[in-house]
């Protein structure tokens, strides 16, 4: 079922996600096709349960979105239930992103350039797994919203500065999207 995204402003995206019950396997299968549902719609690269409401420790991926530009995401599709990230990389690099919570906002972020993520997949099998380049990026995007945060909140503060009236507008609902909102 495609499900409303909740947009920059609700109190969801700003808790801690609590850790998915690996024990309740059909609701965490249920959130998981919603999940790939709801990004099918959206046309997203990845999607984080709190971004649909829910205040669980799961996201998706789906790198193959952009894979035009970055021919080794061709089959990169992740589920992640309960993902601790166990290694991050000195190495940094910056890259434009967006949000699908933060509508037609787009910031420069700084990040690991590699990191190293262990996690339960949609098969509850426990993975470990390095990621690099834009497959990293996407993960980290995705894994701050477990902990609350926005890609806004790591930008420079100039330049959030900057961004604060499309913030305050999109909070207050000021805001168009070509998916289901909330």
């Amino acid at each position: 079922m495609v499900l409303p995204i909740y947009l920059y402003g609700q109190q969801v995206l700003r808790e801690t996600a609590k850790e998915a019950d690996l024990n309740d396997k059909e609701t965490l299968k249920t959130l998981i096709t919603d999940l790939w549902d709801t990004l099918a719609k959206a046309d997203g690269c990845g999607l984080a349960a709190p971004q649909v409401g829910v205040s669980l420790r799961v996201f998706i991926v789906d790198g193959t979105m952009v894979s035009d530009a970055y021919s080794y995401l061709h089959d990169f599709k992740r589920t992640m239930i309960n993902p601790e990230i166990i290694e991050e990389s000195d190495e940094t690099c910056e890259y434009n992103e967006g949000c699908l919570s933060v509508p037609g906002v787009y910031a420069d972020v700084r990040r690991p350039s590699k990191i190293t993520i262990r996690y339960y997949n949609e098969n509850f099998e426990q993975v470990t797994e390095t990621l690099d380049k834009f497959g990293a990026r996407i993960v980290q995007h995705e894994y701050q919203h477990l902990d609350g945060g926005l890609f806004v909140d790591t930008v420079a503060p100039i330049r959030k500065k900057m961004l604060g009236k499309k913030l305050i507008s999109i909070s207050k609902g000021k805001v168009s999207t070509h998916y289901k909102s909330k």
